[in-house]
């Protein structure tokens, strides 16, 4: 019963994060892991665990809804390859570094971790700050310092990462399309080994609830992405005809708010 429980209201959740995604074209961690957070105490979790498990849970769904994504940037010619596979090979060994170090933080300080980040993401969404393309593409050992930086974060937050990327590429003068692109198909080498490491890591554990992979605990997993994909494209219809601008900046001033109380608590 409670398999079933945790299963439909995270594809009530899966359907908001999928839906936002698309339409104000955000990662669906900064959603899924407050949500998760608020929702595993009353499962059951400890509350060492709730991070690491929100986090993890987060970035396996992102596997799924960032594969099909970037399958489609690919078709349209939207990932610069040179540039993307430098960028990829670091941001693999800064997400399995992320996972393994989010796995001996405390709760406490994951969590303000985590909530210090959203706070600075959404208040540059708030602003709606726009980077002016400076300077050109940076020497090969500046983009694989910046891949293994983005990896390492990305993963500690539970997100895709191109709330990171995507500014860090256009003022390095790519275009928006090909920013987008790149750091797509880097969401999703963020994804797959940072939830790699959170699984072995979370192997070691014997605390933790049935039905958890590691630290992925696949019922909210398998609701997430039941719905998540499905919603996307309905958010991405739905740009056209809503006021987005608006709507982004009154998302950001909620999360800044989730991102408070989380710091409060």
């Amino acid at each position: 019963m409670m398999f079933l429980t945790v299963l439909l209201t995270c594809s009530l959740l899966g359907c908001i994060a999928g839906f936002l995604a698309g339409l104000l074209g955000i990662g669906g961690g900064l959603v899924i892991v407050p949500a998760l957070i608020y929702m595993l105490p009353s499962l059951g979790f400890d509350n060492d665990h709730i991070m690491t498990v929100s986090i993890a849970t987060s970035l396996a769904s992102i596997v799924f809804t960032s594969a099909s994504a970037s399958f489609a940037h690919q078709k349209n010619s939207n990932i610069p390859w040179p540039i993307a596979k430098q960028l990829m090979v670091m941001i693999a060994f800064g997400a399995l570094l992320g996972a393994y170090s989010a796995d001996s933080l405390s709760n406490e300080l994951l969590t303000n971790i985590f909530a210090i980040a959203v706070a600075i993401l959404a208040t540059y969404m708030l602003l709606s700050i726009r980077v002016v393309k400076s300077k050109p593409i940076p020497s090969s050992w500046v983009i694989k310092v910046i891949g293994f930086g983005v990896g390492g974060i990305s993963s500690i937050m539970g997100i895709a990462g191109g709330a990171i990327l995507v500014p860090i590429l256009t003022y390095y003068s790519m275009s928006i399309r090909e920013a987008i692109g790149t750091a797509t198909v880097c969401g999703f080498v963020v994804a797959c080994f940072g939830a790699l490491g959170f699984i072995i890591t979370g192997l070691e554990q014997d605390n933790l609830p049935p039905w958890c992979l590691g630290y992925i605990y696949l019922p909210a997993l398998l609701g997430i992405i039941s719905t998540s994909s499905l919603f996307a494209p309905f958010g991405v219809k739905m740009a056209g005809k809503l006021p987005v601008r608006y709507l982004k900046r009154f998302f950001a001033g909620f999360l800044i708010l989730v991102a408070i109380k989380m710091l409060l608590q």
